[in-house]
């Protein structure tokens, strides 16, 4: 399985993309969440993903860096099958008031010749805390976080033979996360700025965490691969490296802090 990184930053990000990511398997593929707008579309084709071929979206929560692209991405697919131009049905997978959100958007800003096919074809459907649904034929476990901000979900995948992916939103790791983030094979989890720079940045006041604060979490969970996203975009070009240095020093494990449209084996 492949993980394509659309986008890697935060919400305010003008040197790469708000996070969102792409699951592959063969010519499956499950798209979370979708960025801050359509520019969705210009990195899903320079992925090398058709949106046409995607049927599995899950959004994780509300704010704007996460569900507008969803919006556009909903828009292209009902306007294609008005068109004849989509084949199968889609589910979208988010809780109770995300899809409220998106349904009443979509009714207010799609004709009525694209709403239909919504409860038709594309399917809006609501996830609770614990369910589990069967997504590019793995199981997933969706779970709310317990933000204080806006209501979130993250999940956590079963790839096989004992082994999870965990994806714990763009807020950092707490306790009731506990059961599906220890000692998972992958662990995805946001790291807002590097620790030196917190007096910069300001990550705490933004219910976020720092590379040190994500690497000393995937230690204690025994956590294998660990991947940090939801970045702020300050020094681009030496992101990685600078985030890699930092975060060596507190975690053990295999550290990967992805550019956009980078791809990771899974």
């Amino acid at each position: 399985m492949d993980l394509t990184m659309l986008g890697t930053g935060n919400a305010t990000v003008t040197e790469c993309y708000n996070t969102c990511f792409i699951l592959s398997e063969n010519s499956d593929a499950f798209l979370i969440d979708g960025g801050g707008g359509n520019y969705l579309m210009h990195q899903l084709k320079h992925a090398g993903f058709d949106w046409r071929n995607i049927h599995d979206i899950f959004v994780t929560h509300k704010h704007t860096d996460h569900l507008l692209g969803i919006i556009w991405l909903v828009r292209m697919i009902c306007q294609a099958m008005s068109r004849g131009g989509y084949t199968g049905e889609v589910n979208l997978y988010s809780h109770e008031e995300v899809i409220s959100i998106i349904q009443d958007t979509a009714a207010r800003l799609l004709s009525p010749k694209e709403t239909k096919f919504i409860g038709d074809r594309l399917h809006l459907v609501i996830i609770n805390d614990g369910e589990i649904r069967n997504i590019i034929n793995k199981d997933v476990t969706f779970f709310d976080i317990h933000s204080t901000k806006a209501k979130q979900f993250g999940f956590c995948m079963e790839l096989g033979c004992g082994q999870k992916l965990t994806c714990c939103g763009d807020e950092p790791y707490n306790e009731g996360e506990k059961e599906y983030a220890e000692n998972s094979k992958w662990l995805l989890h946001e790291a807002f700025c590097l620790h030196s720079q917190a007096d910069l940045f300001h990550p705490y006041e933004k219910h976020h965490s720092t590379v040190k604060d994500a690497c000393l979490v995937a230690e204690s969970l025994r956590v294998e691969n660990l991947l940090l996203y939801h970045t702020e975009d300050s020094n681009i070009l030496k992101r990685k490296e600078l985030y890699l240095d930092e975060g060596r020093k507190y975690y053990q494990g295999n550290l990967y802090v992805p550019d956009d449209l980078e791809v990771i084996k899974i």
